[in-house]
């Protein structure tokens, strides 16, 4: 029989400066994934689309201004995490509007997607980096 769980949506996003760049930023502590690296972004609320969620998400994280219809969709991941299915949604970010700040996070940085194997990531934002680096071919 299989269980019925709460799914939990969240969207995250790649965003790309022209040497093809990608910003990630640090998880702060206390957190469920202190010290890592990951996509900047977080949970959809209920009847909100996804690409809203991501902007206010943005906004939220790191004080920036996308254009939902300007992001493409990238990559997916989903996991058991917390007796819930985890479902991360990765897009992809060519344009905003403001420079990054680390409000909801200990630091932010750019790294390109060859360099992300080697830095510390939860497994589903790691999960998504190949398909990332395919997109920005």
């Amino acid at each position: 029989m299989i269980e019925a769980l709460e799914t939990l949506i969240v969207v995250a996003g790649a965003l790309v400066r022209s040497d093809g760049s990608v910003l990630l930023q640090q998880c702060p502590v206390p957190s469920q994934h202190a010290g890592l690296w990951e996509f900047p972004g977080g949970k959809v609320e209920a009847g909100e689309r996804l690409v809203c969620a991501l902007a206010r998400e943005l906004r939220e994280e790191l004080g920036v201004e996308i254009d939902p219809g300007s992001v493409v969709p990238v990559s997916f991941a989903a996991r058991l995490a917390h007796q819930r299915e985890l479902v991360l949604l990765l897009f992809l970010c060519g344009q905003w509007t403001g420079e990054p700040q680390p409000l909801h996070a200990d630091a932010l940085r750019w790294a390109l997607p060859a360099e992300m194997a080697e830095i510390a990531m939860p497994a589903a934002d790691q999960e998504m980096v190949a398909a990332l680096a395919v997109a920005l071919r």
